[in-house]
């Protein structure tokens, strides 16, 4: 037996909200923005988007241990928050963000035709997301009557450790038969999410506008004079270098482009 690279992608590996659907990604934020409020702490929702990209209850996590946000907590409750607070504002958020997830689940423009692109290349679909099983069972129902399905899903408490570790890119590349993960694509819009592409030795495309990083509707997006939407490309550019990824898009309607660029490259010989 001999080691060769592949010659094409096999697997697409989708995250979900600010990916596929939610431009903007803002059906997490608000609800966490809701479920501090809840305490009496508030929270904006650039704080809220901060640690975007990782599991639900680690994203509390992270933004308890922020210092501004921990001295607020502090004033309104009376003590620091501690690991029973962060339990008590996760089983806040989990309620709130079943009932909002319908207000946020609109497709993202370009991404049906995109995939259906890459569908029709033969490659296989996977998906991952910060979300836990029981609100991506919402977001599947809702994302299946708009005409997307995924080949496979897998939810941020369906593995060990959440992003950025590889596993949900890994869980995926196992269900979806795939055999090389250099024949592999991350998609996503934050950065713990690039990463864990990276991590799982997949090429990697990080999006720039429709997502956490951006945090605006379409619309808003659309009407962006070019000079303000370049200078805001520019700056999540600098956020997603730490990970590192291959390319950089504005929404997943682009992405067909980047798989014919990676398919050329693995070509070549080229890997991740």
């Amino acid at each position: 037996m001999k080691y060769r690279t592949p010659e094409r992608l096999e697997a697409v590996i989708l995250d979900w909200a600010g990916t596929v659907v939610d431009f903007g990604s803002f059906a997490p934020t608000q609800i966490f923005v809701e479920a501090f409020a809840e305490l009496g702490v508030a929270l904006s929702l650039e704080e809220a988007r901060g640690p975007m990209g990782v599991g639900k209850r680690d994203h509390i996590r992270m933004l308890c241990d922020d210092r501004l946000i921990a001295a607020r907590f502090e004033e309104a409750v009376g003590h620091a928050p501690s690991d029973e607070d962060v339990t008590a504002l996760y089983e806040r958020f989990m309620p709130l963000q079943i009932a909002k997830i319908g207000e946020h689940s609109a497709l993202i423009p370009g991404a049906l035709e995109a995939i259906a692109v890459l569908c029709e290349q033969e490659m296989k679909v996977g998906s991952c997301s910060g979300y836990p099983a029981v609100v991506m069972e919402q977001v599947v129902v809702r994302a299946r009557e708009q005409g997307f399905e995924a080949d496979h899903v897998v939810a941020s408490d369906e593995v060990p450790n959440g992003r950025p570790h590889p596993s949900q890119a890994l869980t995926n590349v196992i269900a979806l038969g795939i055999e090389d993960v250099a024949a592999c694509v991350k998609v996503d819009d934050t950065l713990p999410g690039i990463l864990e592409g990276r991590r799982a030795g997949m090429w990697t495309v990080g999006l720039t506008c429709s997502g956490n990083a951006m945090g605006i509707s379409y619309e808003a997006y659309r009407e962006l004079p070019e000079a303000v939407l370049e200078m805001k490309r520019s700056s999540i550019e600098r956020h997603f270098a730490p990970a590192q990824p291959h390319f950089l898009i504005d929404t997943i309607a682009e992405l067909p482009g980047v798989v014919k660029e990676i398919n050329a490259r693995l070509m070549r010989g080229e890997r991740p």
